[in-house]
């Protein structure tokens, strides 16, 4: 988690929330990627979806089974389907999102029965400073704009 947070920093330098995600398999990093939304002015470029993109093309398969995904904030909706859809075994957050979290927190698509596939969840890993580092960029932003 902490590689996570690490590289969730590299998004807010160009304004993008701090979201850094992994994807590891047999204690290999696959992959790591940050938010680049507002970088690239693409609303898709979420750390995790640019993450799973990074990991399939290294596996050159589709389905990540046997990976783990760690990531600094509770995925949203968006990256919710692409963890089902990518067949990822487990992700691993540390800050819930209760106002966008596709997980545990809003909508748990990750176990939902109806989908083909379920993602074991850890939630809570390093929760105090994931959630800091997330507070601390949005009080930022807002004394900022007060400016």
């Amino acid at each position: 988690m902490s590689l996570a947070i690490m590289e969730a920093n590299k998004s807010s330098k160009f304004g993008d929330v701090p979201i850094g995600c992994l994807i590891v398999r047999d204690n290999i990093i696959l992959a790591k990627a940050h938010n680049q939304i507002e970088k690239k002015g693409n609303p898709l470029l979420h750390a995790e979806i640019l993450a799973i993109k990074s990991a399939t093309k290294k596996i050159a398969y589709k389905h990540l089974y046997d990976c783990t995904m760690f990531v600094n904030l509770e995925p949203c909706v968006m990256c919710s389907g692409a963890i089902v859809l990518s067949r990822l075994k487990r992700v691993v957050f540390g800050a819930s999102d209760p106002k966008t979290g596709g997980i545990i927190s809003l909508y748990q698509i990750a176990n939902d029965s109806r989908l083909n596939h379920s993602v074991e969840v850890n939630a809570g890993v390093l929760q105090d400073i994931c959630s800091d580092q997330i507070r601390n960029f949005f009080r930022e932003l807002r004394i900022n704009k007060k400016k």
